[in-house]
């Protein structure tokens, strides 16, 4: 036994000297929302059942890796997501709409001879069954054309490049070597046009790239009938600047797209909205994390000082973490970071207020026995909590998407770090402090050996809570039906991310008049544009879906207002995308309150299990009614936040009903009512020093965080005081209400 301190001693020092070593020499990937870029996601539009399905995106991707890795962007990231859609991550690229046209285009490349110009008739009929080797296609001055069907293609190619010949007229063109019988392909499909006249259309050649004629040269007059254009190459002419020209060259170079995709959704982020999330997220975690601290110091006393030490040693391990599974760092991700702080204060909490009552309430013979008392005691509680809170992290990894996805994933690492901190890091510094001399002859000093503020005031009065559970109950009643009344009067804002849309955010140097910008906007052809003031000098602008043109048009109105408008965020999702994110976050949801509902019923009663589950749906509902009232956007990270709320909520639950589990064992014959009453005094200075330090935490964020963390920080810091309040006056109360009514026996 004597052997086991020394053990987590040097468990602990092992795993916080790796972790120093892995921050040290791996670096953490960050997201596109903090170092600035563009992410487009791809979704492949099969013409065949043959090119459905996973392998024909595969092959997709690598065509599209060779595109990207010629376009010369630094560290660029390409990956299958699912069956049929493919996220393109390009680092640095702010110019989405040459990025997407690049990327996306299908690049079939195809060589034809001209038949002669087409007549409304045969544009009609094509294509025609009476010429089935025939098609009818525009050509670049836009006049349409009879084309013989093609027999050379992209695939008859070697290479392309971009040349520019200052001295034959042609300016920039592309070169084109073919491979093969290509070349000889090439020389009988010229050798057949050379047999026209010149100036008959026959003896054009036109080169046709993803059905547009891009070029269409009329064949030499010194090229004979019949012989054509020998010598395995040719060159594209066309009216090419030089960006054009290198584009169509890289396009043939990285050869056709097995199957054609469609952009469902694109995001560009600004390096400056990048780094000033990163600065206003450090801050915040910097002013959150020493106040929570401050506060664990002057309620725990030495021990808490230690535990504030151990927070070092998690922010140190979740970083590391981090680092070595490669996970990608985002700004909701950063969040969860500094959200996992409040998880790890909630253990320590836990410990010191079980080993207090140990002390105080059970005439423990010294703080060290109350420490490991405590620490046994609690560990139920603390084991229970967090696993609700990794399922609501599974939930977003598996159900979500981008950058909500991240968070699932960094609250994950930082709960499992929490309780590394807390129960290995925390229990060998403090078990090793409260054995020395001079904390032994003076107790008080230690944080443990006295009964605490809450726990003070709670002796003296002891009030019966659960007197009249129906009163709660009814508090509770009403505020569901002020919540509902704010879905049902005001309406859910749901963000582009699940309605389909564009999202653009714009940094002013001026302040911005959001009705003159509505108006200017609906001037320009924007009748539909929602303007929202996102701070003194930013604003947003939700549309339907736009094209990259009318995108471009968009922000050029908005800079003819004259405020010195940069655009730092540019969003678009597809309405069948946005369409299935709604569906997922839906799932997401009733997925989430499922497991939390078999989890707790597996570890407590059905009574409550289903009293835990009924408070969580209380704190949904009345989270997305306060975000109604408010008129605050439903999206992707307010699904963050709210999952992140169901967890949080349990946690409390949790801690009572373990204690109630606890307190009925002892005394079997005692009413339930107080038995629970007694739980809940017992846990109410935990729940009170908890939900302090994490509102620490969670102002800062609001206060400091930015923009784009306010509405996170917000949602969590209602869903604090609406989980702490349901924990205690809903489930306690619906618990003991079930109980009366189903008669169930007084065992608990």
């Amino acid at each position: 036994m004597k052997r086991s301190p020394h053990l987590r001693g040097l468990f602990a020092l092992a795993v916080v000297a790796l972790s120093l070593y892995v921050a040290l020499t791996v670096p953490v990937q960050l997201g596109l929302d903090l170092r600035g870029g563009t992410q487009i996601v791809l979704e492949t539009r099969p013409t065949t059942a043959a090119d459905a399905g996973a392998e024909a995106t595969d092959r997709t991707v690598e065509v599209l890796r060779g595109r990207i890795d010629a376009l010369g962007v630094a560290e660029p990231t390409i990956a299958r997501s699912g069956d049929d859609r493919i996220v393109v991550e390009l680092p640095g690229v702010q110019d989405p709409r040459r990025a997407a046209d690049v990327i996306g285009r299908t690049a079939r490349l195809t060589f034809h001879q001209v038949l002669g110009p087409a007549t409304a008739a045969d544009r009609a009929a094509d294509p025609s069954p009476e010429r089935p080797h025939e098609q009818v296609t525009a050509d670049e001055t836009g006049r349409f054309l009879r084309l013989q069907t093609a027999a050379l293609t992209g695939k008859d190619v070697e290479k392309a490049a971009a040349r520019f010949d200052p001295h034959s007229g042609a300016g920039w063109h592309v070169t084109v070597d073919f491979k093969g019988a290509g070349g000889q392909e090439w020389a009988r499909l010229t050798g057949e046009a050379a047999c026209r006249a010149p100036g008959d259309p026959g003896r054009r050649v036109a080169v046709v790239l993803d059905g547009r004629i891009i070029s269409s040269p009329q064949v030499d007059p010194s090229v004979g009938c019949r012989s054509g254009i020998g010598g395995g190459a040719t060159l594209i002419t066309g009216s090419f600047d030089d960006e054009e020209a290198r584009e169509l060259a890289l396009l043939i170079n990285g050869g056709a797209l097995p199957v054609p995709v469609e952009t469902v959704e694109q995001r560009t982020v600004g390096p400056t909205l990048g780094a000033r999330a990163i600065a206003a997220s450090a801050w915040a975690a910097a002013i959150g994390t020493a106040l929570t601290s401050l506060f664990i110091v002057a309620v725990y006393r030495v021990v808490g000082a230690l535990a504030v030490l151990a927070l070092a040693c998690y922010g140190l391990v979740s970083y590391a973490a981090l680092a070595a599974l490669g996970a990608t760092l985002t700004l909701p991700g950063l969040a969860g970071f500094v959200l996992a702080i409040g998880m790890a204060v909630d253990a320590n909490v836990l410990v010191f207020e079980r080993a207090r009552e140990e002390y105080v309430a059970r005439h423990r013979p010294t703080p060290r026995s109350s420490l490991t008392a405590g620490f046994r005691g609690a560990f139920s509680a603390i084991a229970d909590s967090n696993v609700t809170t990794l399922i609501a992290a599974a939930l977003l990894f598996f159900l979500a998407s981008g950058p909500v996805r991240g968070f699932g994933v960094t609250l994950g690492i930082g709960v499992l770090a929490s309780m590394f901190s807390a129960l290995v890091v925390t229990r060998v510094l403090a078990e090793h402090a409260v054995a020395r001399p001079g904390l032994r002859r003076r107790p008080r000093l230690t944080g443990i050996a006295h009964t605490g503020f809450v726990r003070a005031r709670l002796d003296r009065s002891g009030p019966h809570l659960m007197r009249h559970p129906r009163r709660w109950l009814a508090v509770s009643a009403a505020a569901l039906v002020l919540a509902g009344s704010g879905i049902v009067v005001r309406g859910l804002d749901l963000g582009v991310e699940f309605t389909g849309g564009r999202l653009v955010e714009y940094s002013t140097t001026a302040p911005v008049d959001p009705d003159r910008t509505r108006a200017a906007l609906a001037e320009a052809g924007f009748p539909r544009a929602v303007v929202q003031s996102s701070g003194d000098r930013q604003f947003t602008v939700r549309t339907p879906g736009l094209g990259e043109a009318r995108a471009a048009a968009l922000t050029d109105a908005v800079t003819g207002l004259g405020v010195g408008a940069e655009r730092i965020r540019d969003e678009a999702v597809g309405p069948s995308l946005g369409k299935e994110l709604r569906r997922g976050a839906l799932i997401a949801l009733a997925v989430a309150l499922g497991a939390q509902l078999v989890y707790l019923a597996a570890r407590f009663r059905w009574l409550l299990g289903s009293s835990a589950v009924a408070a969580l749906a209380h704190d949904v509902v009345i989270l997305v009614g306060a975000f109604a009232w408010l008129g605050k956007p439903v999206d992707g990270v307010f699904l963050a936040a709210l999952l992140t709320v169901i967890g949080y909520s349990v946690n409390d639950s949790v801690v009572v009903f373990d204690r109630i589990r606890e307190l009925g064992r002892r005394a079997r014959g005692k009413p339930f009512a107080r038995v629970a009453d007694q739980a809940l005094l017992q846990t109410l200075p935990r729940t009170v020093n908890t939900g302090t330090g994490a509102a620490f935490i969670l102002t800062a964020l609001a206060v400091l965080g930015g923009d784009t963390l306010r509405d996170f920080a917000l949602a969590l810091l209602v869903g604090l005081a609406v989980g702490t309040y349901s924990s205690m006056f809903t489930a306690t109360p619906l618990a003991v209400e079930l109980h009366r009514r189903t008669g169930t026996e007084r065992r608990t």
